[in-house]
């Protein structure tokens, strides 16, 4: 073995290293949320993988949340093909004040229905229409808008029922015209002027999952890691992948309070009792439990530790003060030297907040950059914040499909920003996956997300 492939077993575990290294603050997992703790990674229709929030760009004045679920979805995966779980609550959560508390929720619930229990097909023949007799498996599902005024009193609207959610994109024969006949028509608008899409998508996420997962790997930076080897190109790992995706656009007139800045995650909820009866089925009863929540890219996969994973997804951003200290001083964030010798990052960062450590990270993640995305008052929370003042904005300040939060939360972690410009330099302000794009091209109109792909 190598000197310094010695070194990699010494040095690494002695810094708390579980099995992916180099997830420390920069892996993205990586910047997003697929199979990110060990309970949601076992409920994969609970299992949220990404949130989006941009200002509409064909549609002035309208802001649009993007959810995903169900993380890695094959084309191929019959005769029981991926859906929404008719048993969770899926929530996109809107804070207007500051307050870390939502004062707009849009919860989705899904209905299975089957035409034909006595064939294993999902489809009996080529389905041409949402209404199509020959799909036999379907889904429908409602929109409820929870507001919640200032004395903390909630009313719920209904804002549709009984919306259809097309199918998975089974094959050319099947369902020889898959956007125009089934996509195409499952837009919908609803009650307040909102439109929503609940459906399968091609995931819009992109990363080199499978270098960051050996060791840290980086294939345009393999030279100079500790166990150096030639440089390679990215390859992403989430190509020809599908996904759930819950879209929702909103009137802005319809969330402000008067700062232009709102706060955006989502969250999934399960009952707290599930009933096995005498036959088979299954009875889900009592209170709904959070099981999963996301907003900003990368927080809970790598900088929350694996023994508190869980316990974040299943807390509400107004208790998140607990995590601080994960992001003020992330215990991974010491691998990047380690790992690429001669990197240096910094380990303070004075960015005003009177708190220590990684102020920077905190700011990003936690209150929102002053002048860009931070309230007017903010209790420090992770979400993801965006200032719907600018018509046309990019992660951190929201978060667009193409954003490339891979490459971004690389350089953040290394320092490459205004908060430490002796860090903004090379390689620090360089580092990058190698993988820069979508496999498939994005819409231009709603819900933007591509086609999901096909055997």
């Amino acid at each position: 073995m190598s000197t310094k492939g010695k070194l990699a077993r010494r040095v690494l575990p002695a810094i708390g290293l579980t099995g992916a290294l180099f997830v420390g603050l920069v892996a993205p997992a990586d910047a997003s949320s697929h199979r990110e703790a060990p309970m949601s990674s076992e409920d994969p229709v609970a299992d949220l993988t990404d949130v989006y929030a941009f200002m509409s760009p064909d549609k002035a004045g309208t802001l649009t949340l993007v959810a995903n679920v169900n993380p890695f979805e094959d084309p191929a995966g019959g005769p029981n093909f991926y859906k929404f779980g008719d048993d969770v609550l899926y929530q996109l959560n809107v804070d207007t004040d500051g307050d870390a508390v939502a004062d707009k929720e849009y919860q989705f619930r899904f209905t299975t229905t089957t035409r034909n229990g006595n064939t294993f097909l999902y489809n009996t023949g080529q389905v041409t229409s949402l209404d199509d007799p020959d799909l036999n498996v379907r889904q429908t599902y409602s929109v409820t808008e929870v507001s919640r005024d200032p004395q903390g009193r909630t009313t719920s609207k209904l804002l549709g029922a009984n919306l259809p959610v097309p199918p998975v994109n089974v094959g050319p024969r099947s369902m020889p015209n898959y956007d125009a006949d089934l996509a195409a028509p499952a837009t919908k608008t609803i009650t307040g002027g909102l439109t929503v899409f609940a459906g399968p998508r091609d995931d819009p996420f992109y990363a080199d999952l499978g270098q960051i997962f050996d060791l840290g790997g980086l294939g345009p930076f393999l030279p100079a890691h500790l166990v150096p080897s030639p440089a390679e190109a990215g390859k992403d790992y989430l190509a020809g992948k599908n996904i759930h995706s819950i879209v929702l656009q909103v009137p802005v007139d319809r969330l402000l309070e008067g700062d232009p800045v709102v706060g955006v995650w989502a969250s999934t909820f399960r009952r707290a009792e599930r009933v096995l009866s005498g036959n088979g089925t299954v009875r889900n009863e009592g209170r709904w439990v959070q099981v999963s929540r996301l907003g900003m890219p990368l927080v809970n996969e790598v900088v929350i530790p694996r023994a508190m994973k869980d316990k974040f997804n299943a807390t509400k951003p107004n208790f998140d003060d607990q995590f601080a200290g994960s992001v003020l001083k992330p215990e991974l964030g010491a691998l990047i030297p380690v790992l690429y010798p001669g990197v240096t990052v910094p380990t303070n960062v004075d960015a005003g907040l009177g708190l220590g450590g990684r102020e920077d990270l905190a700011t990003i993640f936690l209150t929102g950059i002053p002048g860009v995305n931070k309230p007017s008052f903010v209790k420090p929370a992770e979400m993801l914040r965006i200032n719907t003042s600018v018509a046309a904005s990019s992660f951190p300040n929201g978060r667009n499909l193409t954003d490339d939060v891979v490459d971004t939360a690389l350089r953040v972690v290394a320092g490459a920003t205004p908060f430490s410009p002796a860090f903004n330099i090379s390689p620090n302000k360089d580092l990058g996956d190698g993988v820069n794009a979508n496999d498939n091209p994005l819409s231009a109109t709603f819900p933007y997300l591509a086609a999901p792909n096909q055997v």
